[in-house]
Order: C-alpha cells, then structure tokens, then sequence
C-alpha cells in the first residue's frame, strides 16, 4: 500500500534513545531528507542514506523492532514508528 500522494515534512523527537530529533520527508510513499539530531553520527549519516528513497513499507519491514544493548528500542526503530505515524497521517 502506497501512503500520500504528496510531499509533507516531518519533525519527530524520539523516545529511549539518543538522537533529540529525527526530520524527514514522506514524498508519495517514499522516505526522503532524514536528518538525526544527535546519537552516533557515522552510523546515523550511514542510515539515512540507506533510508533515502525507500517506502514506507520498506522502513517498517526493515527496521520497526531493532533494539539496541539492554534499551527496548532503538534509532531505527524509533524512526520506524514516526514514519509509520506520519504516513498515517496523510
């Protein structure tokens, strides 16, 4: 299923993990411009370059549950669930 039919920004703060903030765009179903704020930068650059262009099903399939050491959730995951909620939201 392809969310939106348009291109809509997003701004997100994420809980449990250490980014303060996670931007990115939702342009016809398709993740673009994520940009964290904070956490591990190598990893958190690399990930948003993995990310860019993919769907929004491909972000929910590929990264919703990933935790990381003992935390219940994790960047990717965080980032998952505001991209599953903003899509909703469209």
């Amino acid at each position: 299923m392809i969310f939106g039919g348009f291109c809509m920004n997003f701004s997100i703060v994420p809980k449990g993990v250490c980014p303060s903030r996670i931007n990115f765009d939702i342009e016809n179903g398709t993740v673009h411009n994520v940009k964290f704020f904070g956490g591990c930068p190598g990893n958190l650059k690399a990930l948003s370059k993995i990310i860019e262009g993919m769907t929004v099903e491909d972000v929910e399939k590929n990264f919703s549950g990933i935790t990381c050491g003992t935390k219940t959730t994790s960047c990717t995951d965080q980032f998952a669930k505001a991209v599953i909620d903003a899509a909703k939201s469209l």
